[in-house]
């Protein structure tokens, strides 16, 4: 598939885009073995400029993929381990007043950081959870009525145990919609893990992993990305997808209006990342479920049948129609 709009500067573009997403995915792949695709995910959510929930049991990497991400970009990275006691300040900061200025100092909280990983953010009781609310849509903090920038490039990756449910705070589907992907790890391969022990320890490996751009660059990569090239007929498949599950019968709440600008926008650095300076339908079909499913409500009756999420946007991709080369 061609495109007559993309400029030849936009496709050298392009072609320097992608190297960079390979380098960053080899490097961080020297840590995270064998789970290539989860990794370019993360980077396609980096490069939207989204954020991340990685559902999956303890131990599979999440945390070491986002220390290995911030190190790779030369990023400032950050932990918060959510649990009940946890209060929202403890994430955001604190304005203390300073007896030598006679003034009110805020002093920031960890999520003033690059990379923000957020460990169990079930655990935290709604009222911590609703502190990400304003700084993963709106990238700043409002602390006493004034209003703290986040760094960028900003992007939360939390995570959550799927099986441990006891003592846990479902998220609201309105902090579900914030998420631009929810990806699972899953175990590793035979190879993969027989090569994670063979090597050396993860940390070591971590502290030593070489950064591969820098934060400039990064940002470099985020504006290209966003102006990469989508024909009408590509809009319009994006907005049929999303509006195929607010119908469907097997589901209680189907995906929002931000579906389709998460979906779009993902969409654009998957091509970028595959050196084209334009969408096909194809970046939308492979992002569809890591940014759709996760925003959708299966009714009780299709549960009791063992129908999940993904297996509806399944059904969504298959009923669509696709565009054509020629019309595309």
């Amino acid at each position: 598939m061609s495109d007559s709009h993309a400029a030849p500067d936009a496709d050298a573009l392009a072609k320097r885009f992608a190297q960079m997403f390979h380098a960053l995915g080899t490097n961080i792949e020297r840590v995270i073995r064998g789970k290539r695709d989860k990794v370019e995910l993360a980077l396609i959510c980096l490069f939207s400029e989204g954020h991340l929930l990685v559902e999956d049991v303890p131990g599979v990497g999440k945390t070491t993929l986002a220390r290995s991400i911030s190190a790779s970009v030369e990023a400032r990275w950050s932990r918060i381990q959510f649990t009940p006691d946890l209060l929202p300040s403890d994430i955001t900061g604190v304005s203390i007043f300073n007896q030598g200025g006679n003034a009110f100092e805020f002093h920031p909280g960890p999520i003033f950081a690059n990379i923000v990983v957020g460990d169990e953010i079930n655990r935290g009781s709604p009222k911590t959870q609703s502190a990400l609310l304003e700084v993963m849509e709106e990238r700043r903090v409002t602390v006493d009525g004034r209003a703290h920038p986040v760094p960028r490039p900003f992007m939360v990756i939390a995570t959550q145990n799927p099986v441990d449910m006891d003592g846990t705070y479902p998220l609201p589907e309105a902090q579900l919609d914030r998420f631009l992907m929810r990806i699972s790890m899953g175990y590793p391969d035979h190879a993969s893990e027989v090569a994670v022990l063979a090597g050396a320890p993860t940390g070591a490996m971590l502290d030593k992993m070489p950064p591969v751009s820098g934060r400039e660059d990064v940002a470099r990569m985020i504006q290209f990305a966003a102006s990469v090239h989508v024909a009408g007929p590509i809009y319009d498949y994006v907005v049929r997808v999303v509006a195929a599950t607010r119908g469907h019968g097997d589901l209680r709440l189907g995906a929002s209006p931000r579906a389709s600008l998460a979906l779009l926008r993902a969409a654009r650095v998957r091509a970028a990342a595959a050196g084209r300076s334009y969408v096909v339908p194809e970046d939308v079909k492979v992002l569809a479920a890591p940014v759709i499913a996760h925003r959708l409500i299966i009714s009780p009756e299709a549960e009791l049948r063992g129908l999940g999420a993904d297996d509806v946007v399944a059904e969504v991709l298959s009923n669509v129609p696709v565009p054509q080369a020629a019309a595309v």
